[in-house]
């Protein structure tokens, strides 16, 4: 049993990591030579949960467009939004770019909600390719209601919407129109957009947002850049796998789930001490669980829910009532995640309860089932060594008054009758303990049947 649950660990892990670095490679370009009078327009994917992990790429593709002398920078957005820490260190980014930066919230159907707003207020260039929304940026907490404290929603929202109103100011866009996605939950569509004066053009491909570009002055840093291109070359830079994992890991509901596994794996290393994948592999899902939930915010009493949940599954088990207390140990582990997330500074994040939901349920029924086994072979009887011949039937082959030889598990043994009591030649005992090399044997009692093995 214990063979078959590494097995099965050890395959999830690996399944895991497959899956946190999977994904199209990107396509960097630099590094080409580039022809005389050709200049380098960087596109970076900017996709799903602004964090730590984007933000990150983001540093790193500022850096390489930099090194590379792009002319303009081009963030393709799809974001539901994110956290407001990563969020104030990516418009930082762009304001401090040595060249101009794009927002572009592309394809058809993308949206740039809560925290991706900002980024398209803070750049440059705002553009939306048709059938495409932004806004919905009012403050909310990781759960997607409103901030429950009266009084610090009022200085959130405050705060959220003074910046957004200088970023749109500095971009000479329409702040009060811009300041309504936070203080009004509005969002637009690419022409209301258009109409409210919040972006600068809509656009469906590239050349228009470069034709549009093109002789522009732009504010970079302190100077303003006059935009000319006379040819381009464009470089994609794409998010690398270790950043792709690191947003894998990130997300929530992953973290949370990380969490638990490692847990439930060290539990049933503890049960059935004598290996060491269980062990190892649930300690680095504990870090990883961990490190996720470094990036973000979370509430102590969600951990406190996760412990206590998983030792009243472990009771369960020592105290010999399955299912019992195992349904409400297994509820405090699905409360815990629902509660362990809170964020009170603008985010959205992309957090599935049915995914975990589910995932916390399975977790749950496979660690009780695995401990169950567990248990259960450490409480059943040995099957080989020196404790599994007490119980076993023998045949004298010689009298034993109060010693002879007499036959066990096929094999010949020196053997002593307990007490006072005598065993012929050719009768059957019963093994009661063993001393040593030799057999403690007692007779069969009148009426008594001989043990089958």
């Amino acid at each position: 049993m214990k063979r078959k649950t590494l097995t099965v660990l050890s395959v999830a892990a690996a399944a895991l990591f497959l899956l946190s670095a999977a994904g199209p490679a990107p396509c960097d370009e630099a590094g080409q030579p580039r022809a005389a009078g050709t200049s380098i327009v960087a596109v970076v994917p900017v996709e799903g949960v602004i964090g730590i992990a984007l933000e990150e790429h983001l540093r790193e593709s500022v850096a390489r467009a930099g090194e590379e002398g792009a002319a303009l920078m081009i963030l393709v957005m799809d974001t539901p939004g994110g956290l407001s820490s990563s969020m104030r260190e990516i418009i930082q980014l762009i304001q401090g770019a040595p060249f101009p930066v794009a927002a572009w919230v592309s394809p058809q159907g993308a949206r740039a909600a809560s925290a991706g707003a900002f980024l398209v207020e803070a750049s440059h260039i705002a553009v939306m390719a048709p059938g495409t929304n932004m806004g919905a940026a009012h403050p909310v907490v990781a759960l997607g209601g409103d901030i429950p404290d009266a009084d610090m929603k009022k200085k959130v929202v405050s705060d959220f919407a003074a910046q957004m109103r200088a970023l749109a100011g500095l971009r000479g866009r329409d702040a009060a129109a811009a300041e309504k996605m936070v203080t009004e939950s509005v969002s637009y569509t690419a022409g209301e957009a258009m109409e409210a004066k919040v972006i600068d053009l809509v656009a469906g491909d590239l050349d228009d947002i470069l034709a549009w570009a093109q002789g522009r002055t732009f504010l970079v840093g302190d100077r303003a850049l006059q935009f000319s291109l006379k040819g381009y070359r464009v470089v994609e830079l794409g998010m690398d796998s270790r950043l792709r994992a690191l947003q894998v890991i990130s997300r929530p509901d992953m973290a949370y789930l990380l969490l638990v596994a490692g847990v439930f794996a060290i539990i049933l290393e503890v049960l059935s001490p004598g290996g060491f994948v269980l062990g190892v592999t649930g300690g680095i899902l504990v870090l990883f669980g961990a490190y996720g939930l470094r990036m973000i915010p979370f509430n102590w009493a969600g951990i406190v829910f996760l412990l206590a949940g998983v030792a009243v599954m472990v009771l369960d088990l020592l105290v010999g009532g399955i299912g019992i207390l195992s349904v409400p140990g297994a509820g405090a582990i699905i409360v815990g995640g629902l509660i362990l997330f809170r964020a009170p500074g603008g985010e959205l994040l992309n957090m599935s309860y049915n995914f975990m939901i589910g995932a916390v349920a399975v977790l749950a029924a496979f660690f009780l089932f695995a401990a169950w086994a567990v248990w259960r072979s450490i409480r059943s009887r040995p099957v080989s060594g020196r404790d599994a011949l007490v119980g076993s039937r023998v045949l004298a082959v010689s009298d034993l008054s109060p010693q002879g030889s007499v036959i066990c598990h096929g094999e010949i043994w020196w053997a002593k009758v307990s007490g006072d009591g005598r065993l012929a030649s050719g009768e059957t005992g019963v093994v009661e303990s063993v001393e040593g090399l030799t057999l403690v044997v007692r007779p069969l009692a009148e009426g008594e049947e001989a043990p089958s093995r």
